[in-house]
Order: C-alpha cells, then sequence, then structure tokens
C-alpha cells in the first residue's frame, strides 16, 4: 500500500533534523539543496506470500515526472532535479521485513549510461532497457535498521524493493532532496555527490555533454 504525501509537523520536523541538515550539507553542499517540507511517498510492506510484483531493479527519475506513463520519466548526469535517493525508515527493518536491496556502485554504471546523452537524459525506459545489465555484477546490501534510520545515497544508485517475509508492517518514506534553484545557489567546486559521478567518468564532468555545474 502506498500511502501519500506527509506533511504533518512531525514527520517534517524528522526529516529536518539538524544532523541531516548538515549531512545534506557535506554531500551536497550549502545552500545547494531545499528544505524538507514532506516525507514524500509512504510504501507499507505487509508479509505476504504474494509476489508483490514491483521488485525490479531501477533508478528514480528526477525530472518530466508530470508525464502519466512512469517509464518516460528521466534523469540526466546533472541529476536535474534530485540531488539524493532517500529511504527513511519509520519502522525497525531487518532482513526478513523487505529491505531495499541496494547494488554497491551501481551510481557508477548509470553515470556512464547518461553521460552521452547530456542535458536530455534518458528516460526509465531506455535505462532499463537491458534490465540494467551494467550492475547485475555488483554485490548487494540491504537498507535495514532500526526506526528512525535515514539512508542518504547517490541519485543513481541502482536499488530495489522486496517481498516482505517477516510479520510485522514494514514503514518506509522515499522523499527526494530536491536541488535548490539554479540561478539561486551558491557557485562552488563539484559537491561530493558530483565528485562520485565525476570518478565514475575517469575524472571529469564539465567537459561531458550537456553538463556545466550550476
Amino acid at each position: 500500500m502506498r500511502l501519500g504525501v506527509f506533511t504533518q509537523p512531525p514527520f517534517v520536523a524528522a526529516a529536518n533534523m539538524p544532523s541531516l541538515h548538515a549531512a545534506f550539507d557535506a554531500l551536497v553542499g550549502p545552500g545547494r539543496w531545499q528544505r524538507l517540507g514532506a516525507v514524500g511517498t509512504v510504501p507499507v510492506r505487509f508479509p505476504s506470500s504474494v509476489d508483490p510484483g514491483d521488485t525490479g531493479w531501477h533508478v528514480d527519475m528526477s525530472f518530466g515526472t508530470d508525464a502519466p506513463d512512469f517509464m518516460t520519466w528521466r534523469a540526466n548526469i546533472r541529476s536535474k532535479g534530485r540531488a539524493l535517493l532517500m529511504l527513511f525508515l519509520f519502522s525497525d527493518v531487518g532482513e526478513l521485513d523487505a529491505p531495499t536491496r541496494l547494488r554497491v556502485g551501481s551510481h557508477v554504471d548509470i553515470a556512464r549510461q547518461l553521460a552521452p546523452a547530456g542535458e536530455r537524459g534518458l528516460t526509465l525506459r531506455e535505462l532499463a532497457a537491458d534490465g540494467f545489465a551494467a550492475s547485475a555484477r555488483r554485490s548487494v546490501v540491504t537498507a535495514t535498521g532500526d526506526a528512525g534510520t535515514v539512508y542518504l545515497c547517490h541519485p543513481f544508485l541502482v536499488h530495489a524493493a522486496q517481498p516482505h517475509r517477516g510479520k510485522r508492517p514494514r514503514f518506509l518514506a522515499q522523499p527526494p532532496l530536491l536541488p535548490a534553484d539554479p540561478e539561486n545557489r551558491p557557485q562552488r567546486d563539484l559537491s561530493v555527490v558530483e565528485r562520485a559521478t565525476a570518478r565514475g567518468l575517469g575524472g571529469g564532468l564539465a567537459g561531458t555533454q550537456g553538463f556545466e555545474p550550476r
């Protein structure tokens, strides 16, 4: 069951803890992200032997999301529209409680796919055409932890849901960290996240088609 966006004060407070703001500054850069006004969609997964039908590997897209067909949503090498992929655990999540699966280092594979497409980027359908085969060799870790744990991930990280084999419902929120308006954010060197992308491309982003740091 997917619940809507929650904007009540306890959720907004949870998304704006000082420790999180400090982490956003460290990873994205001061003045380069927007304060969260909600915690985004909340997928609640229940214990079940039935295939949930939504456990495929994917990357969260970041722009063009007004289109009704989510397979046409897009991402580009700048990660326009998304500074971080985030997972907020609102219940204890163990290995049997449908923790999100994460392919370690897969942001590099996605960066290499996106780079030639420049500013326009690729759709989810284009990125998923081969079933994300480029990252299939990557090791997999799971996003487990106590309630209150938050995972801050590179926006290109390939991840997937899985069936719930535990005993209690799992509550997870997936708000994106939105970048600041390019016109109003401070000029600076590449952020930690951008440097991770650059390393995946062999060291440079500024010369990549369609990418100019803003």
